[in-house]
């Protein structure tokens, strides 16, 4: 099994689970795959939106049910949902559609959200549309990406996989970096 085929059968399944636990770098990469002819752009955009929306939901029903639990009750102490609450009193609809691109408001949104009135159905409507603006729109930036990368790698003139290998590293050591920052926070 190739390293191609691996992508091309597991790419839509990365980019959804990537897009619900860390966001923007998977949805670039499987923009940047879709470029490559290895991933469909289709594939890439409905496991961004799929995973986004799902995310999402789940962390506004957790925050819904949960409110009252230590879990949720240690998010609440938190700067950012203090912040997203009064976002939300402030801009109800437009807080919901664009916390996903605001930095540091992804994760504790939905839960503060969760916690206050605005009606399940608003934020499932909302939600539903705001993930498909953001998959549209980091698909597309990776699929541009993809572009310059190309350019680059044929002046370069490194093989395919030398390629995919070097971006494959570059999420790792972003992840990885996102993955101690979460650690020391806790």
């Amino acid at each position: 099994m190739t390293f191609e085929s691996i992508i091309a059968q597991w790419g839509a399944v990365a980019v959804f689970l990537g897009a619900m636990l860390e966001g923007e770098t998977a949805v670039l990469a499987g923009g940047l795959l879709s470029h490559q002819g290895l991933l469909h752009w289709q594939l890439a955009f409905v496991g961004a939106a799929a995973g986004s929306f799902l995310s999402d939901q789940f962390f506004f029903a957790a925050g819904r049910r949960y409110r009252d639990s230590p879990t949720v009750q240690r998010w609440t102490q938190k700067r950012a949902f203090a912040k997203a609450l009064r976002l939300l009193e402030r801009y109800p609809t437009s807080f919901i559609f664009g916390f996903r691109f605001l930095y540091g408001f992804r994760t504790v949104s939905p839960i503060a959200i969760g916690t206050s009135q605005v009606p399940a159905s608003t934020f499932l409507v909302i939600n539903a549309i705001a993930a498909t603006v953001w998959a549209s729109l980091f698909t597309a930036l990776g699929y541009w990406f993809g572009e310059a990368v190309t350019e680059l790698a044929g002046r370069l003139r490194p093989s395919r996989e030398t390629l995919l290998m070097g971006v494959a590293v570059l999420g790792g050591i972003f992840v990885l970096f996102q993955i101690l920052r979460w650690w020391r926070k806790r």
